[in-house]
């Protein structure tokens, strides 16, 4: 018996979420050739929103959701999450930026983000990029029947902590399916045993960011982009992932690797 408000999912309802993951993961295969400096948000935003409705036939998931104007989010350097496609910022070598897309098919959804570099990033820069990979890596190995919602946040922690980053609190990974936003609340800090234990057929998002100052964030006066306080770098990745009766499988696995870092 699942906790309450937690909607466990059918097989046939997890290949339904591979599926819209495995377009999710696909577009932001394809968006990364564009990823140089010279390009606008915007045109990134153009690009991928053409891809999922002319290529995949797919529905943008972000587009209208809570009045969010655009089809992806793009948050470079300093910015946490949110960040809004525009014109005007145009993305210049050493950046690095979050790409976070999600779309629908057969009333699915399929959310996931990773970062790009923009040209070569500082010695800084590579390294919160890779140690956020590495924290997501961690949160996944945790997942599994019998484990905890705590066991996953300890894990991202430790390997924040370890290299000296915070880790966001204000934002966590959420249960998806036919819903873009479910329960549970998947938080990127915790202690082992504590929280939800998970069992198999439920599936969310774990998606840390890290900043490489302090963890303390602030919403602009858009309503949407939030930045670090300190105006640090903050780096993110997200994968969807269900929780098997084996342990567990991640559903939106990059179609072309994620450049120097090999699949989950």
């Amino acid at each position: 018996m699942a906790a309450p408000g937690i909607t466990l999912k059918s097989a046939d309802d997890i290949a339904q979420a591979r599926e819209a993951g495995r377009l999710a993961a696909e577009v932001l295969a394809m968006i990364a050739p564009h990823v140089v400096p010279g390009v606008s948000t915007e045109t990134l935003d153009r690009l991928c929103h053409a891809h999922i409705v002319k290529v995949q036939g797919a529905i943008p998931a972000n587009l209208g959701y809570h009045g969010y104007p655009k089809t992806i989010l793009t948050s470079v350097n300093h910015v946490v999450c949110h960040g809004i496609p525009s014109p005007d910022k145009i993305l210049k070598k050493g950046d690095i930026v979050n790409i976070d897309v999600a779309v629908i098919r057969d009333g699915w959804h399929g959310d996931t983000s990773r970062m790009y570099f923009v040209g070569e990033p500082s010695p800084l820069a590579r390294r919160l990029v890779e140690t956020t990979y590495e924290a997501l890596c961690a949160g996944l190995r945790e997942v599994r029947p019998g484990a905890t919602l705590g066991d996953i946040g300890h894990a991202i922690q430790s390997v924040a902590h370890r290299a000296h980053f915070s880790v966001v609190r204000e934002y966590c990974g959420h249960g998806i399916g036919r819903t873009y936003h479910e329960k549970p609340d998947v938080l990127h800090y915790g202690q082992r045993g504590e929280g939800l234990r998970l069992e198999p057929g439920m599936v969310f998002t774990i998606e840390p960011m890290l900043n490489a100052g302090k963890r303390d964030v602030r919403e602009l006066g858009d309503g949407w982009t939030v930045v670090t306080r300190d105006r640090s770098l903050s780096a993110q990745w997200e994968h969807m992932v269900a929780v098997t009766p084996e342990g567990h499988e991640v559903l939106t696995r990059w179609p072309d690797g994620t450049g120097a870092y090999a699949p989950v």
